[in-house]
């Protein structure tokens, strides 16, 4: 392993003139469309826990909700209009249209809801220039129907949500551990600005961001990354009780062959000449292939990648053994 030193590291997370900022990609791929907050409003149905017939949180109300708590966090900033994301649509239709066929429904005779649903918000004025890379202050979210028991009566409902940044470049999201929560669960849709408050103040926007810099000093050469992938698809094979003695992976094999392929291929974080890759540009490679991970998987397989990325740099600085480098 190599350090590069950088003598001026602050410089690093300073607006320059002209930063990198040419993506128009979604924040998440996989199977998912977009969406219009307006659409979930005024075209889903909302589903019921079935045994009691009480209505669950909508993908409208947790957006809108989050929105509004956003404002009030950042009054002075403004926020922009939040990016959705659905997946897994599930179709039905009204009961004057029983028995008639598919292709013969009329507009007002078909009922729509979506199992899942991502977003983001971005504030456009907090934005700060990492390696190079423009990144803007996001927060969001995730629903999922499909982790809720709806054949049950009402109960609390389950929420994930985030603070962290959005690289303008590739729209990667960067989630650092402080900053998620993958068990946020509310009985009332009011309740979700007491559970968004505690995860905003404790994170750290500086440590993210530093710790995000200091990825740029170290780099793996060509030879270490063909180590180090080879140990990635390793993983997946070593017997459980193995596994749980080295540093989890999360990406599965086709997204590993992405990161292979944007080594050779990426414009803006492949290798170097020499065929090296510094730690923020793997990083940004295991964050675009984290994109075609579903919905209820992405925002857990994203800070995955942080930890991932983080645990190499510090086994680089302190000399320290790891499996994935040995």
């Amino acid at each position: 392993m190599e350090l590069i030193t950088n003598h001026n590291p602050y410089s690093m997370i300073e607006d320059v003139a002209e930063p990198m900022n040419n993506s128009t990609s979604p924040f998440i791929e996989a199977n998912t469309q977009e969406v219009s907050l307006e659409h979930l409003k005024n075209d889903c149905i909302i589903p019921v826990f079935s045994k009691d017939n009480e209505t669950t949180i909508s993908h409208y109300q947790f957006i809108n909700q989050a929105q509004e708590a956003m404002t009030r966090l950042f009054p002075d900033m403004g926020i922009a209009v939040p990016k959705v994301r659905i997946s897994h649509v599930v179709k039905g239709r009204i009961p004057s249209a029983v028995g008639k066929p598919a292709k013969e429904l009329l507009a007002h005779e078909k009922t729509i809801y979506y199992e899942r649903c991502a977003f983001i918000i971005e504030v456009p004025g907090m934005k700060h220039t990492v390696n190079g890379n423009e990144l803007n202050l996001s927060i969001g979210g995730v629903r999922a129907y499909n982790q809720e028991n709806l054949y049950s009566g009402k109960s609390l409902e389950k929420f994930k949500i985030f603070i962290g940044f959005k690289n303008s470049v590739c729209t990667n999201l960067c989630i650092s551990t402080d900053g998620f929560s993958n068990e946020v669960r509310i009985g009332s849709i009011l309740d979700l600005e007491h559970q968004m408050g505690p995860l905003f103040s404790n994170y750290n926007t500086e440590q993210h961001l530093g710790i995000m810099v200091d990825m740029s000093k170290y780099k793996l050469s060509e030879r270490q990354f063909a180590h180090f992938i080879g140990k990635l698809r390793m993983y997946q094979h070593l017997d459980k009780t193995e596994q749980k003695t080295v540093f989890p992976i999360a990406l599965n094999d086709s997204q590993i062959n992405n990161v292979i392929k944007n080594y050779y291929g990426c414009p803006n974080f492949g290798r170097s000449p020499d065929g090296s890759v510094n730690l923020w540009n793997l990083y940004n490679m295991f964050t675009e292939a984290n994109k075609s991970s579903y919905i209820d998987s992405n925002f857990e397989r994203n800070v995955n990648a942080y930890e991932l990325v983080n645990n190499l740099g510090n086994s680089i600085q302190n000399g320290t053994s790891n499996w994935l480098l040995s």
